[in-house]
């Protein structure tokens, strides 16, 4: 009875207070889901029925015929429906993990970008990606043609809103990038989102009715910040300021999967700090992710929170891969983790400016990875040696399935890396004449002329650090 009245009295506001941002109410709606471990068994659930599928093909005579199904539980929930360009919003109904309830625009209606410019951050005109963003009604928002986006300064936006970049070569690049900051339900979907750098210190407008001074951005990729309900899917990021993707201050609900990150120091930051409460609460599923060429550390870094990483790809960071700080739950299945050359940099863990009788008792486990080129996973917490009793209770399917299932991470289609999805319209579908050509970007577009890289002294004196550090573990 207590639930019905609460929901009674929020649905009240919302009729007769209409103008109240969504940030005030979503301040108390960051609930966490009461059961993570269902969760990361839904996720396990659904790969197996995929894999299964497309097993069931190749042993049949339908072998070959159809590229669609391929074991991706997310790709084969859209993609194979030859009309999808015409039903785009189902994918909203396509997510998994903990962001799988982010509806995005779903219901609403379509917006069109048809202005690539950014010039004016507090009257953006009308076809332009800031003028779509800070709209409240819920919107689609689609582009019709290829183009790159350089922000003045940070993209904020509002709730329920979609940015679907397929059929289109999509970049935002320049001011901020994109802040999801007291909102609920955003899909972010097959964009290039790269060279991001600080920007602020001037009005920016965050809804129809409102805009107000913004202090400097940090210059992140993607910056969630008191947010739920957010899926970011199959995106290519890397070059940024600072983090390519950070979720912080209670953000939770999130879902990063199929993306494909490459080119940077400082990945992944999930957390505000050890000691910030209402992160306790984050919940984040990365899945089917490839972390590609150049990157350091931090995929991701955690403070507190349940953290599901599954069936990704890691190929050769410089420092370390999963990183973490105030006893976050960290639940490592099915994943390949292939360290690099370097000797002193095979472990897959970090535990950040802690001390080893604090972390011992922290939930870090590894189900079902495979370990390559000597690279190790360093378990803790209660039975680390064992089988963890929930987590097992269904399988994750065996990291031998990595290459399927991660195949087509990153941006599809015009612009992408192993799939062509088309464009728009049958006509000039084979390139847009505009960024097709372009296989990389250089600094100068950002205008900072940094691409965040650590120098190689830097990381020489972390990694003796590391080095000193293990010896002393050892004696």
């Amino acid at each position: 009875m207590m639930l019905q009245r609460s929901c009674i009295v929020l649905f009240s506001l919302s009729l007769f207070v209409p103008h109240m941002g969504f940030a005030m109410l979503n301040k108390t709606l960051l609930i966490p889901h009461p059961d993570p471990e269902l969760v990361a068994h839904d996720v396990h659930r659904r790969v197996n029925a995929s894999l299964w599928r497309r097993q069931a093909m190749d042993t049949t005579d339908q072998a070959g015929s159809d590229q669609c199904f391929t074991g991706n539980p997310i790709d084969d929930c859209w993609k194979c429906d030859p009309n999808w360009p015409n039903n785009r919003q189902r994918l909203a109904d396509c997510g998994i993990g903990f962001g799988q309830y982010a509806l995005g625009g779903k219901g609403g209606r379509f917006y069109f970008v048809t202005d690539s410019s950014d010039d004016d951050v507090v009257d953006p005109k009308p076809g332009t990606l800031r003028y779509g963003v800070i709209q409240v009604e819920p919107l689609w928002i689609v582009f019709p043609s290829s183009m790159m986006i350089k922000l003045k300064h940070e993209l904020i936006f509002n709730s329920y809103k979609t940015l679907d970049g397929r059929g289109a070569n999509v970049h935002i690049v320049g001011g901020g990038c994109l802040t999801l900051q007291y909102v609920s339900n955003i899909i972010i979907h097959n964009i290039h989102i790269h060279h991001c750098h600080p920007s602020g210190n001037t009005n920016i407008r965050s809804s129809p009715t409102h805009y107000g001074l913004r202090t400097e951005s940090d210059g992140d990729g993607i910056s969630i910040f008191g947010s739920k309900d957010i899926w970011i899917d199959h995106c290519s990021l890397s070059r940024c300021k600072d983090g390519l993707i950070d979720a912080v201050m209670g953000s939770t609900g999130i879902t990063i999967s199929n993306n494909f990150f490459s080119h940077h120091n400082e990945v992944m930051l999930l957390g505000h700090s050890d000691h910030y409460e209402p992160d306790s609460g984050m919940q984040v599923t990365i899945a089917f992710n490839h972390f590609g060429e150049k990157l350091v550390q931090r995929m991701p870094r955690c403070r507190r929170g349940y953290i599901h990483v599954v069936n990704n790809d890691f190929t050769q960071w410089e420092m370390y891969a999963i990183g973490g700080s105030g006893n976050p739950t960290i639940n490592s299945q099915g994943n390949r983790y292939t360290a690099p050359t370097n000797p002193f940099a095979k472990e897959v863990t970090k535990r950040v400016e802690t001390p080893d009788g604090d972390w011992k008792g922290w939930n870090w486990r590894s189900e079902g990875d495979i370990l390559v080129n000597g690279a190790f996973f360093v378990a803790s917490g209660e039975g680390a040696e064992m089988r963890y009793e929930k987590a097992y209770s269904v399988d994750p399917k065996s990291a031998s399935f990595i290459d399927q299932i991660t195949f087509h991470c990153g941006v599809l289609g015009v612009g992408g890396r192993n799939n062509n999805l088309g464009m728009w319209t049958t006509t000039g579908s084979e390139g847009s004449g505009g960024l097709d050509s372009y296989n990389d970007y250089t600094d100068e577009m950002s205008g900072t002329g940094s691409t965040n890289r650590l120098s190689f002294s830097v990381i020489v004196i972390a990694l003796m650090f590391d080095m000193i550090s293990y010896l002393s573990m050892l004696l």
